[in-house]
């Protein structure tokens, strides 16, 4: 392929190739398994965990169902994660949910499912964690007083385009970038774990007292409050995404999705556990930001330090999530689902930059004029919708396919 003007290349053209030929512009398979489960222990771990506690609580009505519901929802996800283990291992091309929709149901469906995702899912989610992003940065120069709405906005526009650049710039920089903030977020996680269990070991148990009273659930609150949990563990789908540039995927997919899960749902409950030891129900409902109102009551002075660990957090979940849905946006293009220059990549750098910023302008639109409640409610219907339909395709590829070789079978 001979390189011109153009900083990009279409990926189209080599679809047949040998993709291991020089001559060949391609990504590069450097997704090991430590990078693996870098990428969705980052991703997984963002805003959602610093924003759901005070949903679930809100929409169960009880401290018990509460934590209840965030083991169930982390079960619902490793089953799905482990339904993404097969599929991943069974059919080798990136693009995650598109993928297999494609693969299982044909291209009508996945058509819809691209859509979906480049207008509605993607853009609500990349604005939220952005607006997070913004929201716990600017926490600790504000107080006591309240962080002004367009600061918010400005800072986590910023953001979004910083991570968009890196991504564009390169592929090595980014997995380090992610393999930085994961070990920060883990570590600091566990920081602001410890002074909640040494609470609860000191026999501070008052507010486990009638953990299921009062029991206030409405059911017709129940599917928003299921909402709310699952969007924390959303990412367990983000290495299929890429799995085109994954070592040994056969070993390395299932691994990596079971051990960054397993890590992650100890993590959720466990911090979870620790608010609702030191926060008492109505001061999680009154807080927008429970992180920081439990770092002030139990850490003193040092609690300056836990929004920015949050917006830390967030940080790599964008960074995260970018790397990996602009390659399901590559993907489409490439299968003629989305515009012919979102399958091109930049002929020096191997990055796929116009699948990386094809979101921008939307995603900023939500960013100025969205919340974070109105977003969870506005792509969380669509989102799981076609996630169900996804994981559907590994009981259907059975019956379909019984032939297709599957390295690993999930239960």
């Amino acid at each position: 392929m001979s390189s011109s003007a153009d900083s990009t290349t279409s990926h189209q053209q080599m679809e047949n190739k040998d993709v291991g030929a020089e001559n060949y512009v391609v990504l590069k398979k450097k997704i090991t398994l430590l990078r693996g489960i870098s990428i969705l222990t980052g991703t997984i771990i963002g805003s959602g965990i610093f924003i759901s506690s005070k949903g679930i609580l809100e929409n169960t009505g009880s401290v018990g169902l509460a934590l209840t519901l965030w083991v169930v929802c982390g079960i619902l996800s490793f089953f799905g994660a482990m339904s993404y283990a097969e599929l991943g291992t069974c059919i080798k091309k990136s693009g995650g949910h598109y993928t297999y929709i494609l693969e299982a149901y044909g291209p009508l469906l996945a058509f819809i499912r691209i859509w979906v995702e480049i207008i509605i899912v993607r853009p609500g989610v990349t604005a939220l964690v952005a607006l997070a992003i913004g929201r716990y940065l600017l926490e600790p120069i504000f107080l006591p007083c309240h962080v002004p709405e367009t600061a918010v906005k400005l800072v986590s526009a910023t953001s979004l385009l910083l991570i968009m650049y890196i991504n564009s710039t390169s592929v090595t920089w980014t997995l380090r970038l992610q393999n930085i903030m994961t070990i920060i977020k883990v570590l600091a996680m566990l920081g602001i774990i410890a002074p909640g269990l040494y609470y609860i070991a000191s026999g501070h148990v008052d507010k486990f007292q009638g953990p299921f009273l009062p029991m206030e659930l409405e059911p017709m609150r129940l599917p928003l409050a299921i909402f709310y949990g699952l969007f924390p563990y959303a990412g367990w789908f983000y290495l299929n995404f890429i799995s085109e540039e994954v070592e040994n995927p056969n070993k390395n997919i299932p691994r990596a999705i079971s051990i960054s899960m397993g890590i992650v749902i100890v993590l959720y409950v466990t911090i979870n556990v620790a608010y609702c030891a030191v926060l008492t129900p109505a001061e999680i409902l009154s807080s927008d930001a429970v992180a920081v109102l439990y770092g002030e009551r139990l850490l003193g002075r040092i609690s300056i330090i836990v929004p920015i660990i949050v917006a830390l957090s967030c940080f790599g979940s964008l960074n995260g999530g970018t790397l990996s849905i602009s390659r399901t946006f590559f993907v489409a293009s490439r299968e003629g689902h989305l515009p012919e220059i979102i399958s091109m990549l930049h002929i020096e750098k191997l990055t796929p930059l116009p699948a990386v910023i094809v979101l921008a302008p939307q995603t900023l639109i939500m960013i100025f004029s969205g919340n974070i409640e109105r977003l969870i409610n506005f792509f969380s219907f669509a989102r799981w919708l076609f996630n169900g339909l996804a994981v559907s395709a590994v009981v259907y590829l059975r019956y379909k396919k019984p032939a297709l070789h599957r390295p690993f079978k999930v239960h």
